[in-house]
């Protein structure tokens, strides 16, 4: 089931801490804004000019009881925000330190490469994580300035090139967190999606189990014909698949495609017919993509379709 909430329907301790934080200034903004329209409400109609009186209206140039009121009252509140703010800085950011990261998430035009160290599982776009447990996250850009944001978990954070940056990574209850870049990084920025698919441990065992096999490269029918077609018009350059002589990382890794819900980090549905029209035009689904056209005829792209598929 995809979740579809913001901020306000946090499904981790972190996120939870953020909302309960923009409540705290919320209310506050609300206070003040009722104060003040209250006061200005008053003395327009408290000291309004009224009919047939010419006198000049009384001039106070200044009251110290007033202007003590006014600058304590902000200082309060300006502390009060301090507190609560570092109090969820603490909440929310890792602590520093020496701890391996439990997944390396890499940003690129425009889609994410998913890395678990432990398990050395590389996959895209979409991230399994075990329900309830507190994951360090880094993240790393080979290209441009992205930030990585699934408002139900967690804050958003950038992407910087040469720079990595952490964050906590855990969820409440399993489910689909749909997000996305939020920094602007070019023609496809809004098409740059992410799911983080919340599982239990058991469930997430055997995902991880099922990433770490060796998909079988088919020997006949239209699916073999695929594999050679993969080789032979060079997709191997930028594509890996555990298993067999492609070993690029330029594009997404293509290693058990077919177990993916979603195709170019979510403009479509992971299906046949979506995936033919994918390769035989990405750009008419994500325009200005870094997939070229391979100029593929229709039997062509049937056949790398059924190796893709192949790929369980």
């Amino acid at each position: 089931m995809e979740k579809l909430g913001g901020v306000f329907n946090a499904s981790s301790p972190e996120m939870t801490a953020m909302a309960g934080l923009t409540l705290y200034m919320i209310a506050i903004a609300v206070v003040i804004f009722v104060i003040i329209a209250a006061s200005v409400t008053y003395i327009i109609i408290r000291y309004r000019k009224r009919s047939g009186d010419e006198s000049e209206p009384y001039q106070d140039f200044g009251s110290t009881t007033v202007e003590i009121i006014w600058t304590v009252i902000p200082t309060i509140i300006v502390a009060i925000l301090f507190f609560l703010t570092v109090k969820t800085m603490y909440a929310v950011d890792p602590p520093k330190g020496d701890r391996e990261p439990d997944i390396v998430i890499i940003g690129h035009q425009w889609w994410w490469e998913l890395y678990y160290p432990k398990s050395r599982v590389l996959t895209a776009n979409e991230l399994h994580i075990p329900v309830g447990e507190k994951w360090l996250a880094r993240l790393e850009s080979v290209d441009v300035i992205h930030d990585f944001w699934v408002p139900e978990l967690f804050r958003k954070i950038d992407l910087v090139p040469g720079h990595p940056n952490y964050i906590w990574l855990v969820t409440g209850k399993p489910g689909i967190y749909l997000g996305a870049c939020a920094e602007f990084c070019g023609l496809q920025h809004a098409n740059m999606r992410i799911r983080v698919i919340a599982e239990t441990r058991d469930e997430f065992d055997a995902w991880q189990l099922g990433q770490l096999k060796i998909p079988t490269t088919p020997t006949d029918g239209e699916a073999a014909k695929g594999a050679e077609l993969f080789q032979d018009r060079a997709c191997m350059n930028c594509h890996y698949i555990s298993g067999t002589a492609a070993a690029a990382r330029i594009g997404p890794s293509l290693t058990h495609f077919s177990t993916r819900q979603t195709i170019g980090a979510g403009v479509l549905e992971n299906t046949p017919e979506n995936l033919k029209g994918w390769l035989l035009n990405p750009n008419a689904y994500k325009p200005g993509s870094l997939m070229p056209n391979m100029k593929l005829s229709d039997l062509e792209a049937d056949q790398i379709v059924a190796y893709l598929e192949a790929l369980k």
